[in-house]
């Protein structure tokens, strides 16, 4: 068919050039006398070749031809392509291809055709533009946009459920008849599924089950040139099945069986029971419930929404001694499964559970929670309110310890015996609380008379009913004034009252005045107040300022107890309009508490004891302090002289200074002082041989060294000058200090006083006797 069409149009080709060259010589001759050049036109028709022609190169394309007629004309060919895969015979206008042409590569080619003079190559016609177009043939096979395509499509879908779509594209000229045409068709997998012409694969069975097969793999062809062989290309589809609720739960165990101890705590888990569902978790809602058995109110199953098991816990606490072992049947369904697509095989999976209770040691079990006991206030009497009693659960039967652990308010108000009486060492007051509260623990006594380290508590709340045992008392107004010319009737204010006991149902308090005598009235309201009203007007803020009115309150008790209050009310300048001008200022009662007494009288008992212990101190330093100037004077009397020289002295007269007659007596009557050992005596010294005359003095300093050395109640002789007598011919007289304080000298020392911090230490030792001891 190209061939034909081919040789046509190079069989037109000549022809329309004799008819166009018919027509320039016609108008050539009718316009010879005018000698008007007339214009030569390019006579050719549009080119075409076949693409991949198997014959041997060149291929004749077609032919360029001009109407001017000249012997040195010349045909060439400009363009992308010309002179390489195209190229002209240059006298006869012939164009040749060169190459084999591919129209899915380049389906045409623009060149321009132009006549020259081949000896000045002068153009002899302008440049004229034609196309090659290239004939397609069947050479190109149908080609997938990919080489495995995805699809899925939910199990248990009717005939005909669209999966998805492939696509195969062909290069060959879509225009020619057959030659881009694609069709296609299942080669592997065309039992389960098919796929029309425009690409769409559909179901072919409505019994796809995902639990038994869930990807299928099917190879679609494509080929083209539908009703021959034609060529063809393949590709893979992977098929999924989406997962739908078809499946019912299964137990995985016809049975299951479990231990708790009876002490697990309500809410907790006893255990799983699993169960096994074939379909995707999202589709797993298994619902669990009890079929045979007495126990679903001891027990709950809740499904676990992550693992689908069934958790088993307890709804009430369980009893070892009461009930050792559970045994029900549960079943496992899923509502929510499409029933459209069940299977067979029953909708329902049930399994038997045992739960076997172990015994535990568990705490004492009171009989009776929680226990309220009512008392009356004040009741002297009562002191025994009641008891709790609790019992030991387990199979010992052990005997029960009670013990108080926590009481509000919190004190000695409510004791618990041993044996669990409860009881009242005094009455109680409703007035400080209405009710009390304590908290009793239970204890197992075990066989070695320890007790038990688990225990249980009781909560006992004891009621205090009130008795009449308190009168109303007034809530203070704050000042109660008056005007001093108020008019008789003029409310001054109202009162009221309050009262610690209960209101009585009878409902009022009663107010009255406690006198007569008064310009007061008092109103009442009816509602548990009254009005202090101005009973004969014009006060006389000469004669009082302040007045103290008494105003009795009683209530509606059983006794009927009354109370009588002060109002003090202040008379004041009042303007015209009644306003207040001026009152005098009253001083305000300030309270004290009783915490701040007890604070004041701990500080002054404090003070008192600190004081106590100082003149204590002092009492007993003045009693040394005599005890020392007794032993002064008592040296002194004995005219004992000790002296410790540091030079030589002044002979003859210094020596009659001192009286030593005493000495001399103690030698003369033979009298020898007896040693006596002491403990502090670390070394004796030996006797020597005492010399006569003047030795004699000597010789009783030695025995007083020794005396002293020897005797613990002595002075250290080294530190204690005695100076009985100064000697005659001293101007100065007795320079010693010693026994001034006793001496009957007239001189008045008090006027070292006067002189100054200085001689402070002699005024006192030289003046009159001080009311107290100079602390040093």
């Amino acid at each position: 068919m190209n061939h034909l069409i081919l040789l046509f149009s190079l069989f037109l080709a000549p022809a329309f050039a004799d008819k166009e060259s018919q027509k320039t010589n016609q108008n050539f001759s009718s316009n010879n006398a005018s000698h008007k050049r007339l214009k030569r036109d390019w006579i050719w028709n549009q080119m075409h070749i076949k693409e991949e022609i198997d014959t041997p190169l060149p291929h004749h394309v077609g032919k360029i031809t001009s109407s001017v007629r000249n012997n040195n004309a010349k045909y060439i060919i400009e363009g992308e392509y010309a002179n390489t895969i195209f190229k002209v015979e240059e006298t006869s206008g012939d164009v040749y291809a060169f190459e084999r042409l591919d129209r899915e590569k380049k389906a045409e080619y623009e060149l321009t055709a132009l006549i020259i003079d081949r000896r000045n190559n002068q153009s002899l016609e302008p440049p004229s533009k034609f196309i090659i177009k290239v004939y397609d043939i069947n050479d190109n096979v149908p080609v997938f946009v990919q080489k495995v395509f995805n699809g899925s499509v939910p199990e248990m879908s009717p005939v005909g459920t669209s999966v998805t779509k492939v696509t195969a594209v062909d290069a060959d000229d879509p225009t020619v008849t057959g030659h881009a045409t694609v069709t296609y068709q299942v080669i592997k997998g065309d039992e389960y599924f098919t796929v029309d012409d425009s690409g769409v694969i559909s179901t072919t069975r409505a019994d796809l089950d995902r639990e038994n097969q869930s990807t299928y793999e099917i190879i679609v062809k494509a080929k083209d040139a539908p009703g021959s062989s034609g060529d063809s290309s393949t590709a893979t589809v992977i098929i999924t099945l989406t997962d739908i609720n078809d499946n019912f739960p299964v137990f995985k165990h016809p049975s299951f069986h479990f231990k708790v101890p009876e002490n697990i705590s309500v809410g907790g888990e006893v255990g799983r029971v699993k169960v096994e569902d074939v379909d995707e978790p999202q589709h797993r809602n298994t619902k669990y419930s009890f079929v045979r058995g007495d126990y679903r109110d001891t027990f709950e199953i809740v499904a676990n929404p992550f693992t689908n098991e069934g958790i088993i816990r307890p709804k009430k606490p369980l009893d070892f001694e009461k009930v050792a072992e559970y045994r029900f049947d549960i079943e496992a369904t899923d509502p929510t499964v499409d029933l459209r697509y069940f299977k067979s095989g029953g909708s329902r999976s049930i399994s038997t559970v045992t739960i076997e209770v172990t015994d535990v040691d568990e705490p004492p079990v009171f009989t009776k929670l929680p226990y309220e006991f009512k008392v009356r206030e004040n009741d002297p009497e009562i002191r025994t309110l009641g008891s709790v009693w609790a019992h030991d659960p387990d199979a010992a039967k052990r005997k029960i310890r009670f013990i108080r652990r926590r009481a509000s308010p919190n004190g000695d108000y409510i004791r618990v015996s041993d044996t669990g009486i409860i009881q009242l060492p005094k009455p109680l007051d409703r007035e400080f609380s209405s009710s009390y509260n304590i908290t009793v623990a239970a204890q197992e006594i075990l066989e070695d008379g320890h007790l038990s380290d688990r225990e249980s508590h009781a909560q006992v709340h004891v009621i205090v009913t009130d008795e009449n045992d308190n009168a109303p008392e007034l809530v203070y107004p704050e000042e109660p004034r008056v005007c001093e010319n108020a008019a008789p009737g003029k409310v001054i204010i109202r009162i009221s009252a309050t009262d610690k006991d209960e209101i009585s149902p009878r409902g009022f308090f009663k107010y009255s005045l406690a006198t007569e005598d008064s310009n007061f009235s008092l109103v009442e309201n009816y509602d548990n107040t009254a009005n202090i009203t101005v009973k004969y007007g014009q006060f006389n803020r000469e004669l009082a300022k302040i007045h103290y009115l008494p105003v009795i309150i009683s209530d509606n008790g059983d006794p009927e107890l009354s109370s009588t209050n002060t109002l003090v009310i202040s008379v004041c300048k009042c303007n015209e309009k009644g306003n207040f001008t001026f009152c005098e200022e009253r001083a305000k009662q300030v309270g004290v508490s009783i915490q701040a007494l007890v604070a004041i009288f701990i500080c002054i008992f404090t003070i008192i004891v600190f004081f106590a212990v100082i003149t204590l101190l002092i009492l007993l330093r003045k009693r040394h302090k005599k005890d020392l100037s007794g032993l002064g004077r008592n040296v002194a009397e004995i005219h004992e002289q000790l002296v410790t020289y540091d030079e030589e002295g002044g002979g003859e007269m210094d020596t009659t200074s001192y009286d030593v007659s005493v000495l001399n007596s103690v030698r003369k009557n033979g009298i020898k002082p007896e040693a006596v050992p002491s403990p502090y005596a670390q070394v004796q010294k030996p006797p020597g041989n005492i010399t006569s005359g003047a030795g004699e003095m000597e010789m009783m300093i030695e025995v007083k060294k020794d005396e002293a050395d020897n005797d613990r109640d002595l002075l250290p002789y080294d530190t204690l000058h005695i100076y009985g007598y100064e000697g005659a011919e001293s101007i100065a007289e007795s320079l010693s200090s010693l026994a001034s304080g006793s001496s009957d000298s007239d001189i008045d020392y008090d006027f070292l006083n006067d002189w100054g911090p200085r001689f402070k230490m002699l005024a006192e030792l030289y003046g009159s006797e001080p009311n107290e001891d100079f602390v040093y």
